[in-house]
């Protein structure tokens, strides 16, 4: 956070603060993933799975429900035989999904960095 902004009615430094479950929500393992792959439209639930990679269907469903919940995804369900039911963005969540897009574009343009400092401190990953 820049100190020279005047002080909102928020503060993720605080830690009583609501924000603060809101900045977990989206940069957490899944919660991220799902805003950038939703960012290509609208997917099935096993379109989603497939494009996040290595998300269980329960962590991707609890993850889904989360993001409905703070107003990022929405939840499209129709009444079919099957079932079928579609994940988007909603406008806050493109909004959000644009700004975290931006932070994995630098991460991937600066991976051989970040490895070389890993292996300068002796981190095998």
């Amino acid at each position: 956070m820049n100190p020279t902004l005047p002080l909102q009615a928020y503060d993720v430094r605080a830690a009583a603060c609501p924000a603060r479950e809101v900045l977990d929500h989206v940069t957490s393992r899944w919660g991220g993933l799902v805003l950038i792959v939703l960012q290509d439209g609208t997917l099935r639930f096993g379109e989603l799975r497939d494009g996040v990679g290595g998300v269980s269907d329960k962590m991707l469903s609890q993850t889904l429900r989360v993001l409905e919940h703070d107003g990022f995804v929405a939840r499209h369900a129709y009444a079919e035989v099957p079932p079928r039911v579609e994940y988007s963005l909603t406008p806050l969540g493109r909004e959000v999904a644009s700004r975290l897009d931006a932070l994995t574009e630098w991460i991937m343009a600066n991976m051989d960095r970040v490895q070389a400092a890993r292996a300068e401190h002796g981190v095998k990953r």
